[in-house]
């Protein structure tokens, strides 16, 4: 399945991203909602900066997908107010290419590198000194005459951004001076970003509504704008324009989202693990083949938020669908047969092994 297509998909979608969900964004640090550490940490940063008159330092932002790690680098340029340099680790494939961007960056502008774990090695050494003595070095010619010429740049701030946090070296990550975790959002949080959005789009949405969506929005504020726009679609076009709780129940009902936040995807991937392998454990690629998805995928968009609500548990042997997962979908209709038993037939990895690391002959030994 084309993961653009879901609806609850935390991912970006090309056309809402130019359009109405960037009219949406908050423009300032006071604006943002939720995330309050982060937000406070670095509203600290940015005035030091500011006042010092100097570029700030290096920001690493992580954390699921549709959190606001863009609309946070944006603000970021907008607080410093200096310009932004957006680009994304798959899109700087040749060491050239970044030192372009870099040569082409003014004193304290900020340099924004979405999926910055997908930087290539060699782009990485290029990276390395440019963040800490913003300087480069470019080789001229080639063979035994080749050598070094290190370029001078204006001081900068980078703000990468990553949904891999792990996928990043130490060398890169060490030279982030403040580094950001972002989390899934509460569903106070959401009940007013729909507030504050319903107001922006100038839709009339009662106080019952907002809370029906909010506790569908997979604590991600991207799902809960897009859960709000086609909403607003449907009671438009069914109603009379205003978004009730009647309205929003009639929305969700008509995409298929549960009460819980999940589409049908989610629910097949629980179906999957639940049915074809007895409630787990499995691994990653048995469960991407069933569901005709990437291990990437599956772990990067689907996962997060199953585990969030404690519908899945990860274990050295694989995914395992929890006895809430197995309510939830008895509770919907679906077929739920026993979890297969937890003793295995066969050794396990670690079967066998005392707590001191030796095997239990050796230890009778």
């Amino acid at each position: 399945m084309d993961d653009d297509a879901r609806l609850v998909s935390p991912e970006v979608e090309a056309l809402e991203e130019n359009t109405v969900e960037s009219s949406l964004r908050p423009r300032q640090l006071e604006e943002y909602i939720g995330q309050t550490q982060v937000k406070d940490n670095l509203a600290i940063l940015l005035a030091a900066a500011n006042k010092r008159e100097e570029a700030a330092d290096h920001v690493l932002l992580y954390g699921p997908p549709g959190l606001g790690k863009t609309t946070l680098a944006n603000i970021v340029a907008r607080e410093l107010g200096v310009n932004i340099h957006t680009t994304s680790g798959p899109a700087i494939e040749r060491p050239g290419d970044l030192a372009a961007i870099l040569t082409n960056i003014d004193e304290r502008d900020v340099l924004f590198i979405d999926e910055i774990h997908r930087l290539n090695h060699s782009v990485e050494e290029i990276l390395y000194p440019a963040m800490e003595d913003f300087a480069i070095d470019v080789m001229i010619g080639r063979g035994p005459s080749a050598r070094s010429l290190r370029l001078s740049l204006k001081p900068f701030t980078v703000v990468g951004a990553t949904t891999r946090a792990g996928r990043i070296g130490a060398p890169l990550r060490d030279r982030f001076g403040a580094v950001y975790r972002l989390d899934y959002y509460a569903d106070d949080e959401l009940a007013e970003i729909v507030r504050r959005s319903a107001s922006i789009l100038e839709v009339d949405i009662d106080e019952a509504a907002v809370q029906m969506l909010a506790s569908r929005g997979r604590g991600t504020p991207r799902v809960i704008n897009r859960l709000l726009r086609r909403t607003r679609d449907h009671a438009e076009v069914k109603g009379d324009g205003r978004i009730t709780q009647t309205q929003a129940a009639a929305a969700m009902a008509a995409l298929d989202i549960d009460d819980a936040g999940l589409d049908t995807t989610d629910r097949r991937l629980l179906a999957a693990i639940i049915q074809k392998f007895g409630s787990g454990p499995v691994g990653g690629a048995a469960i991407a083949a069933v569901i005709g998805e990437s291990v990437e995928t599956v772990e990067d968009v689907y996962e997060p938020y199953l585990l969030q609500l404690g519908f899945l548990d990860r274990t050295p042997q694989g995914r395992l669908a929890t006895e809430l997962a197995r309510g939830h979908l008895r509770e919907l209709g679906y077929e739920v047969p026993p979890p297969r038993r937890a003793e295995r037939d066969d050794p396990g990895l670690w079967d066998g092994v005392t707590s001191e690391g030796r095997t239990e002959a050796e230890a009778q030994a």
